[in-house]
């Protein structure tokens, strides 16, 4: 008689290995809430560790610059960060995220703004159709680095193709683009991000910005703001025009018709996980875990990296390191056919 075959132990018996947790198999919406809440005690030390700083560095750079004009750029850098630190908190105030009152978020968003030259109604503004739209190729131009798919590269004027050659080069983003933002920012026509309320906010702004300029001049000289603060907000601009541009410019990020397009999908494709040393990612407020920051912008920056580390379906995500980020910068064109981000040398023939 046969005997049949005993089943298995159970130490013997093997589990099928768990699905792995993306977004599209994730209630994203119940991850992130659990990080939404602004703390008002760690958003007032964030405030005390980033505003009393920057004072006190802009008071060593002036007493410097008594003595050289060159010698407070020994300092700019560290100004520089301090003010990247104010925009992250301009930044959280313009989602409503940094504190728990929307009239504290309005108030510390204005004087941010004034502080770094931002009209904090009018950005806020831009910003918000920046997250509603990111990744949609039917909806470009907010928030971003314009840019062309290869096939409109190719079908473009030799002009249009020259225009977008100079705007696009690193010389232009780093170096002319944070001139282009101090001034372009005083004055912004109407259009769908810039309506009478952000006219207002523009102008506002630009007051404050001449109040402050004016007090520092009467009482401290205008040395102050040609030699000390003039050179840390263009460092600290063109950092940030480059930390908009990696965070979505890299070779696999996502861009999509608007019928097929995803917000959650452009959130964490979309988006880097822009992996700084520490004393960098605390200058820019964490904000290289852009992905989660696109998932929700409700989340404060303070919240971001507990967030990403808490919740396995937010690690499948583009990784950059920052000579990874630096090096983004010669990708162009977003090639349709490829679905990734090429560089002028790469699409040949389509072009000629």
């Amino acid at each position: 008689m046969t005997v049949p075959a005993s089943p298995p132990s159970p130490a013997r018996q093997k589990s099928a290995p768990a699905a792995p947790q993306t977004i599209s198999n994730t209630d994203w919406r119940a991850i992130v809430a659990r990080y939404e809440r602004p703390v008002i005690q760690r958003a007032i030390f964030q405030l005390a560790n980033t505003l009393i700083p920057l004072a006190l560095v802009f008071v060593v750079m002036e007493q410097l610059a008594r003595q050289s004009p060159w010698l407070p750029l020994l300092l700019a850098p560290f100004a520089a960060g301090f003010l990247v630190r104010t925009f992250i908190i301009m930044h959280d105030c313009a989602h409503g995220s940094f504190l728990p009152s929307r009239k504290l978020n309005d108030a510390l968003g204005f004087i941010t703004g004034v502080i770094t030259l931002t009209p904090f109604g009018q950005w806020r503004r831009d910003h918000a159709l920046h997250h509603a739209s990111s990744g949609d190729l039917a909806r470009r131009g907010h928030g971003d680095v314009i840019t062309m798919t290869v096939r409109e590269y190719a079908e473009a004027t030799p002009r249009k193709r020259l225009q977008y050659r100079l705007v696009r080069h690193p010389l232009a983003l780093l170096i002319v683009g944070p001139f282009h933002l101090m001034i372009n920012q005083r004055r912004r026509p109407r259009s769908l991000a810039t309506k009478d309320k952000q006219v207002k906010s523009v102008w506002l702004t630009n007051i404050g910005i001449a109040v402050a300029a004016i007090a520092v001049g009467w009482i401290v000289g205008l040395h102050a703001l040609i030699y000390v603060y003039l050179p840390s907000y263009l460092i600290a601009a063109s950092a940030g025009v480059w930390l908009f541009y990696v965070q979505h410019q890299f070779e696999d990020t996502y861009w999509e018709d608007h019928d097929n397009w995803s917000y959650a999908e452009a959130a964490i494709r979309g988006s880097s996980y822009l992996r700084l040393p520490k004393v960098l990612q605390w200058f820019t407020g964490s904000i290289g875990l852009h992905h989660v920051h696109h998932l929700s912008p409700r989340i404060p920056n303070y919240n971001l990296q507990r967030c990403h580390d808490e919740n396995p379906a937010l690690h499948e995500v583009t990784v950059l390191s920052l000579w990874k980020g630096i090096a983004a910068l010669r990708l162009k064109l977003w090639d349709e056919e490829q679905r990734r981000m090429v560089g002028y040398a790469e699409i040949g023939r389509k072009t000629a």
